[in-house]
């Protein structure tokens, strides 16, 4: 199993701070190093869990199909106004990602950034509406050249680090990784509105394996 570069330096924290522990337990309170072990031993295994990054080929590469940019399920499917950069209407497409899910970011289509911002902000609960403009966001744009869409990683109740790789002017490789959230979290795509939604609410998606939406080109 492939573990992310996010996840090295905390799992080597996570190795000594068990270590340390267990020695700890071992010369203070003998009789609970077993349970303490096995306690231990199932967070850490989580741990290396929550920082896989399975290898993932796009299925049928393509301009006019756009794929789950992350791991989830589907919790909103609507027409918004967005205001951050497209000053218009849009579809959005709301993935929550719960600390069970792979949460590595992968880049929905291939071709340029034309922008890229990080937001603070607050950290309710990821399902909550006002997280998409209220909570700490990163906002990626790509310009596929016949259409942009809107990437936006949103920080949770409990995603305290939002990691985003894409730099303005970068062209990017659809399937390509764009970023990390830890631990719970929810990704936005604002598409155009005559994309061809192929998902619908409380459907599993899997990133750079299902094709959330079609666009003409």
């Amino acid at each position: 199993m492939n573990i992310h570069k996010e996840g090295y330096k905390i799992l080597l924290i996570g190795i000594v701070s068990i270590v340390l522990l267990s020695t700890l337990v071992n010369s203070l309170l003998h009789f609970l190093i077993i349970p303490v072990i096995i306690l231990l031993s199932i967070v850490f295994a989580w741990m290396i869990w929550f920082f896989r990054d399975p290898v993932r080929l796009i299925p049928l590469p393509g301009d006019d199909n756009v794929y789950a940019p992350c791991d989830g399920k589907v919790v909103v499917i609507e027409k918004v106004k967005e205001n951050t950069f497209f000053n218009e209407d849009r579809m959005q497409i709301s993935i929550f990602m719960s600390p069970l899910d792979v949460h590595v970011n992968r880049v929905p289509v291939s071709g340029k950034i034309v922008f890229s911002k990080y937001y603070p902000g607050k950290f309710l609960v990821a399902w909550d509406p006002k997280s998409s403009t209220e909570n700490e966001r990163h906002f990626s744009v790509i310009d596929q050249g016949s259409y942009k869409i809107g990437v936006v990683q949103i920080a949770g109740a409990m995603a305290r680090r939002i990691l985003n790789y894409l730099k303005t002017g970068e062209d990017v490789t659809q399937g390509g990784e764009l970023g990390f959230i830890r631990f719970g979290s929810r990704v936005d795509l604002y598409l155009p509105l005559d994309a061809k939604i192929n998902v619908k609410i409380n459907d599993v998606v899997k990133g750079n394996l299902t094709k959330i939406a079609s666009v003409s080109i």
